[in-house]
């Protein structure tokens, strides 16, 4: 086995490299993965690349092969797609998808990748974390037969959200965002796109995924009475103004939290972190979901695309980063 492996690191808030990493020996129930390709989350990991990360969330914001501390030296990521080329048997030579930071080789317990099916190209497999993130938030949102919904925010969470509710039966879905240029997107994916000055109300649901004040304030400006935001966008380090006067309390209206780090409660015990994403990879069969991925860099190039990524030079949704042989 190489021994040696190289991983992105953030060195200081802003500034990132490539490092050497040394290799342990795998134990028994162990595989050593070959990166084929990973994705940058946009949102979040833009912001760990800024520093954004509150004191107060420095544990529940941790990676689980995370190793260094917010705010740096810190290597960060979750969305890593790569070839088994040692471990059990049944492993041996599949592509598999794990929670693991950008780096070229790693080791991790078998239990911690999960195959990518036959039918799922690995370079579409990457967005399976962000996909995840979708079904939990559809889980968390329990949309009803013939539901109005509107998914505020068309970045790679939002657009995800929106192509997995619209295959609820005889629900309207809308993508709403202020860039016309996400339509394309939305119609990658089969969804309504509209501005926000012309989404449609009335929604008995809205799924925020802005991460803007003023989304979360249309979001709002959406619902029907008795209407719910499901709130997913993570903010950081910023306080976000909630207008909660007028006739927020006259219509009735809840505003409620999605995180990803627990699977929704609406599940209970039936389904597990396991179940989720394997959920997640088969809903990426689908083709529509190359939508998502909107510009690629290979590993080498990976510190001088996180500032542009971070800075908004360098717009989009997933950047995909590719892995020599």
């Amino acid at each position: 086995m190489e021994r040696v492996a190289r991983a992105f690191w953030l060195r200081s808030p802003g500034h990132g490299e490539i490092r050497e990493v040394e290799l342990p020996e795998p134990a028994d129930d162990e595989v050593v993965v070959r990166a084929l390709c990973s994705g940058v989350s946009r949102g979040t990991e833009t912001l760990v690349f800024r520093g954004g990360v509150p004191e107060s969330q420095h544990t529940a914001m941790r990676a689980p092969f995370q190793e260094g501390a917010f705010p740096a030296p810190v290597k960060y990521g979750y969305l890593s797609v790569g070839e088994v080329e040692q471990g059990p048997r049944e492993l041996l030579g599949r592509t598999v998808f794990c929670l693991h930071p950008h780096q070229t080789r790693y080791v991790v317990p078998a239990s911690a990748v999960t195959v990518v099916p036959e039918d799922v190209p690995a370079r579409r497999a990457v967005l399976a974390g962000t996909v995840e993130t979708a079904v939990n938030a559809a889980w968390d949102a329990a949309p009803l037969l013939g539901d109005r919904i509107a998914v505020v925010g068309a970045g790679m969470i939002g657009a995800s959200v929106a192509a997995v509710l619209a295959r609820y039966p005889a629900v309207r879905v809308q993508l709403v965002d202020a860039d016309p240029a996400r339509a394309g997107v939305a119609a990658a994916l089969g969804v309504e796109f509209a501005l926000p000055e012309e989404a449609a109300d009335g929604c008995d649901l809205v799924v925020h995924a802005s991460a803007s004040e003023a989304g979360l304030a249309r979001s709002l400006e959406l619902l029907a009475p008795e209407g719910t935001v499901v709130e997913l966008s993570w903010y950081g380090d910023r306080r976000i103004s909630l207008p909660l006067g007028e006739a927020f309390h006259s219509r009735r209206l809840t505003v409620r939290s999605s995180q990803v780090g627990t699977v929704s409660p609406n599940r209970g015990p039936r389904r597990g972190y396991g179940d989720r994403l394997a959920l997640a990879l088969e809903l990426l069969a689908d083709p529509s979901f190359d939508a998502l991925v909107t510009g690629e860099c290979s590993f080498e190039e990976l510190p001088g695309v996180l500032p542009r990524l971070a800075s908004g030079e360098l717009p989009g949704l997933c950047h995909r980063v590719l892995y020599g042989p």
